[in-house]
């Protein structure tokens, strides 16, 4: 997952997180486009068939009310769900694969491929994936995401309040 979603770091260039119809499965903007969560979805569809837009469609679509009612919606929409960062944390929530946040987190909490998910301000969430570098000085691994400026690899980990810690690892590859 991670090698997937660093494949993103200079094809997604731009910061677009305008509405748009997708196609169903496996809806997608041009990868020129995206915002943090596109990265979320594309590493996990490139690098392991798994589609978020159909996984949080349909558990949507069978408890809509288990989300945030952030948006004045009345019901799901596979065109934008999967796109929201509430709802991918409501998602991975609801699919236990949630880690427990820490006082203080250190470092050694996080693992590569784990997704985060912090709060850049009020009614600003975003979502990253941890890679398998590290910054050389503070040895923090630095998470691959879109901020606004396209995919890129920063040390962003402990720069913003941190809002959820996600290890889908053990769902994916079950023993």
């Amino acid at each position: 997952m991670v090698n997937a979603a660093k494949e993103q770091i200079g094809i997604t260039t731009q910061y677009d997180g305008a509405y748009q119809g997708l196609d169903y499965p496996m809806g997608d903007i041009d990868r020129r486009r995206g915002v943090c969560t596109d990265v979320v979805i594309r590493a996990l569809r490139d690098a392991h068939d798994l589609d978020l837009q159909v996984a949080v469609h349909e558990d949507m679509a069978d408890h809509f009310d288990a989300y945030p009612a952030l948006w004045g919606m009345t019901g799901p929409d596979r065109n934008i769900d999967h796109r929201r960062v509430p709802n991918l944390r409501r998602y991975f929530e609801r699919i236990g694969v949630e880690r427990p946040l820490a006082t203080t987190p250190s470092a050694t909490d996080f693992r590569p491929g784990d997704i985060v998910t912090w709060s850049f301000g009020p009614g600003q969430p975003h979502i990253g994936i941890v890679s398998t570098q590290m910054d050389r000085r503070s040895q923090t691994p630095l998470i691959i995401h879109n901020a606004g400026a396209g995919t890129r690899l920063d040390n962003i980990l402990f720069s913003y309040p941190i809002t959820g810690h996600y290890r889908l690892e053990d769902a994916l590859h079950p023993t």
